[in-house]
């Protein structure tokens, strides 16, 4: 007879290989596309790093980034406004107001729409401050991103804000309280890492002056 323990390590090895693996290897953005999409041949190869073409039909599918906004929104107090992700993937963590930019949209009006969805904030003022690649895992897809972050300013009182969309709940927090680990997703994670490190050397800069 086999060892319960044996199969019980057998199993949970056997779960890692099928769900964690393949988020491990440095896998193609279009694994999982099988098929070509257009005649449906699954004589669809790798073509280049970020594409594969059907040797059926010629049909080349790129796998481009897609482009992403997100708001460091601070109020007169110097707080940042956070909000609750209330979907998959990372629900339940924290995330800075955003989301995908619409076909035909600047990242300008991404912005600005993104955050009135989410908070009921109207930003008068949007200014681009740096970008990050990323990957958003979505329906077991591994999405490539390229996420802009925008600084924002506004009163300590706005429009009446509440959670919508995709936020479920909103924080003013101070830069002392924020702890980037509590971002879920990995660009965000950095960038607020890279918010807090120019919140400090700003109260460093105003100490020495």
């Amino acid at each position: 007879m086999v060892d319960d323990n044996y199969m019980r390590i057998l199993l949970n090895y056997s779960f890692f290989c099928y769900f964690c693996i393949p988020y491990l290897t440095d896998m193609h953005p279009l694994e999982k596309f099988r098929y070509c999409p257009c005649c449906g041949t699954a004589d669809f190869q790798v073509a280049t790093e970020k594409s594969k073409r059907c040797r059926n039909c010629g049909l080349e599918l790129f796998m481009n980034p897609s482009a992403a906004v997100a708001a460091f929104i601070t109020n007169d107090k110097g707080e940042l406004l956070v909000c609750r992700r209330a979907k998959e993937p990372a629900k339940g963590t924290l995330d800075l107001p955003g989301g995908f930019c619409d076909i035909g949209e600047t990242v300008e009006e991404a912005v600005r729409r993104e955050v009135r969805e989410e908070t009921n904030i109207t930003l008068t003022d949007a200014e681009y401050a740096f970008s990050l690649p990323n990957k958003y895992m979505y329906s077991g897809l591994a999405i490539p991103t390229l996420d802009f972050f925008f600084e924002c300013k506004v009163s300590s009182a706005p429009d009446v804000i509440h959670a919508a969309d995709d936020a479920s709940e909103l924080l003013w927090l101070s830069p002392q309280k924020i702890d980037p680990s509590l971002f879920g997703l990995d660009s965000i994670r950095r960038a607020v890492a890279n918010w807090k490190e120019q919140q400090r050397n700003g109260d460093r800069n105003q100490i020495a002056n």
